[in-house]
């Protein structure tokens, strides 16, 4: 069969299908994204029977994945590393309960971070949840460790945790198709252990001695694993270096030492957690000195008992965050040897390199919401009504960008917004003050982890204004159904959930719902809003800014052609209040032009004009 292109991401839900997966529940987040959506259509193309589902939160996806174990069925869980904080409570104690079909952990590290609140390392939440820790450096090798995480789970009855980073996750490879058949599903059973399934603390510490045993058996096992290689070196008289790398890091030294032109031994570990210790040692034993390289914490380093020849992050040999990019792997390397010089050769092509793409660097552009985005014009409307006296706590999804509108003062993790919101109240109010507080979140993000706090915030007293921005899809990470607005589940239709009576149901009492594209009527409500707070019988009040999101649903947005007039006097009050991409300062920073390229003509800017000088089209004949 022919091989077939496939991004990181396809190949792991490749891996998945192959191996006789089941269940694969997960929630978006970059770079993690892709993965369930592939096993969607792999599972249509391959004919395959497998339950699929877009969970409310991680910690839901996993504990769903999780049941589907304990019935006898291999079963796998998608997240982005940040998720795996979601998804902890679970994690930690699956690995002392164990699994009965096997169960995959796919947890989407960020180096670097591009996408990311943080950019820690999965690896060592493995490590101290006592999970084993699978960690591949190509897409291909991604997909073959899915045979090797079910086998070893279901051999030792422990989840496995393999964490691809984002190199890994969005690298592009040829693979070829697997012609081993998929296997059977097998009969599905949940035997009654309450000792195991429902475990007691006294019960706890005997799974604890037990996951200790399993451990030091997939160590050992670890130590002849083909997941793991030694590509050693003989070269008498002189400074004898070895690399441990892991990952996609393990490529990039490898590249690294050819360009170079350096001899060195390479240790490449594919399993990092229980590290086959014996391996390690006896690699560092053949050695002056050994580098580790790893992304993005010390997770092998710090399974090193004798750290004397070891050079890392710990001791500062390799910073401390970051990628290891090509040149940060040869300034190390060049550090190490004691040759910053280096290569003049490969000095000068990297000083090249270097100027060539300052040279043709674009100009920054930080990042905005897209032309037409509903969520500009409800920012929009929230700032002009409530000013810069106001606190405005955000939360995470496209609305973070609310903070180029003036409108979001705050950015912690999914589901903050509401509880900053109420740590904010009771502080001012402890301090005798009054704030106005005005909070955003989205639709999603809401259901993900915002209404445990939403039902404190009622049950706590506190009194602020909640905008929830209701695209119908989880937009930032690749329009994504959600329980609001969700797909057929399996070709079952099984209904939808009503943000207003979720809401109501909260004890939220002031409950509006507005079109943010209609600027006086959604001003209004959020004036009603602001006012229930003050109220003595007020109280938390919501308002559900509802659109959809127009890249996702483009038939949502009426045509409403716009022109800027000739007596635009370029005071750009526009570009910085409102900060739609479509609007631009002409090139002699005379005026503001509309870039038809971008422009959506949703209208939405003529209220962007202070001055009147953005008009709608159709008015052009009554101004001139």
């Amino acid at each position: 069969m022919v091989p077939s292109l496939m991004l990181g991401n396809e190949a792991i839900a490749l891996g998945l299908v192959e191996q006789g997966c089941r269940v694969v529940c997960a929630y978006p987040g970059t770079p993690s994204s892709e993965i369930l959506a592939s096993v969607r259509e792999l599972r249509q193309r391959m004919n395959q029977d497998i339950y699929t589902e877009w969970s409310v939160n991680e910690k839901v996806a996993f504990e769903v994945a999780l049941g589907a174990s304990w019935s006898g069925l291999r079963s796998a869980v998608a997240m982005k590393q940040v998720g795996l904080n979601v998804a902890s409570d679970p994690f930690f104690s699956a690995a002392y309960q164990g699994v009965k079909g096997g169960f995959i952990v796919i947890s989407a590290d960020d180096p670097g971070p591009s996408s990311s609140q943080t950019e820690q390392d999965s690896r060592m939440v493995g490590m101290t949840a006592k999970v084993p820790v699978l960690d591949p450096s190509t897409p291909e090798e991604a997909r073959s460790f899915i045979a090797v995480a079910f086998a070893l789970s279901e051999r030792h009855q422990v989840p496995v945790l393999l964490r691809p980073t984002r190199m890994i996750c969005h690298a592009v490879q040829d693979l070829q198709p697997n012609n081993t058949a998929i296997p059977k599903k097998p009969k599905v059973r949940f035997e009654r252990n309450p000792g195991k399934w429902a475990a007691t603390p006294r019960d706890r510490y005997r799974l604890h001695v037990d996951l200790n045993r399993k451990l030091e058996e997939i160590g050992n096992e670890f130590l002849v694993s083909p997941l793991n290689s030694n590509y050693a070196v003989e070269k008498a008289g002189e400074k004898r270096i070895g690399i441990i790398a892991s990952g996609m890091v393990y490529h990039v030294a490898r590249d690294v030492l050819k360009e170079l032109n350096l001899d060195a031994g390479l240790l490449k570990l594919g399993t990092v957690f229980p590290m086959p210790k014996k391996l390690v040692a006896d690699f560092i034993g053949d050695y002056d000195e050994v580098l580790v390289l790893e992304e993005t914490d010390a997770c092998i380093e710090l399974q090193i008992p004798d750290r004397n020849k070891v050079r890392g992050r710990l001791d500062g040999t390799v910073p401390g965050a970051g990628e290891l990019s090509p040149d940060v792997v040869t300034t190390v390397l060049q550090n190490l040897l004691g040759n910053s010089d280096g290569d003049p050769t490969i000095n000068d092509a990297l000083e090249a390199l270097s100027e060539s793409v300052d040279r043709n660097r674009p100009p920054p552009r930080p990042p905005r919401l897209c032309p037409g985005c509903s969520h500009r014009s409800a920012y929009y409307g929230i700032k002009r009504e409530f000013r810069k006296r106001t606190l405005y706590p955000g939360d995470i999804g496209c609305y973070t960008l609310g903070v180029n509108l003036g409108a979001v003062d705050t950015c912690v993790d999914m589901g903050s917004g509401i509880n900053l919101a109420s740590g904010f109240y009771h502080a001012y109010k402890h301090g005798g003050q009054e704030k106005p507080i005005v909070a955003s979140i989205g639709d999603s993000t809401l259901l993900h982890s915002g209404i445990p706090g939403l039902i404190n915030a009622v049950t706590s007293g506190a009194r602020f204004v909640l905008v929830i921005l209701d695209n119908h899809t989880t937009a930032m990470t690749g329009f994504q159904p959600t329980p609001l607005n969700p797909e057929a589940h399996n070709g079952i239709d099984s209904g939808n959930v009503s943000i207003p009576e979720l809401v109501k149901a909260c004890g939220v009492r002031f409950v509006r719902e507005a079109d943010p594209y209609q600027h006086e009527e959604f001003r209004r409500v959020l004036k009603d809003a602001g006012r229930y707070t003050l109220e003595p019988e007020g109280g938390v009040a919501v308002v559900i800014a509802e659109r959809p999101c127009r890249l996702h649903q483009p038939e949502s947005v009426e045509p409403h052609p716009v022109l800027i007039t000739d007596e635009c006097d370029g005071c750009r009050y526009c570009l910085i209040a409102f900060e739609c991409p479509a609007l631009k300062l002409s090139v002699d920073e005379s005026r503001v032009d509309l870039d038809e390229t971008l422009c959506i003509d949703c209208g939405q800017c003529v209220d962007a004009c202070h001055k009147g000088f953005i008009i709608p089209r159709s008015e052009e004949r009554l101004w001139t």
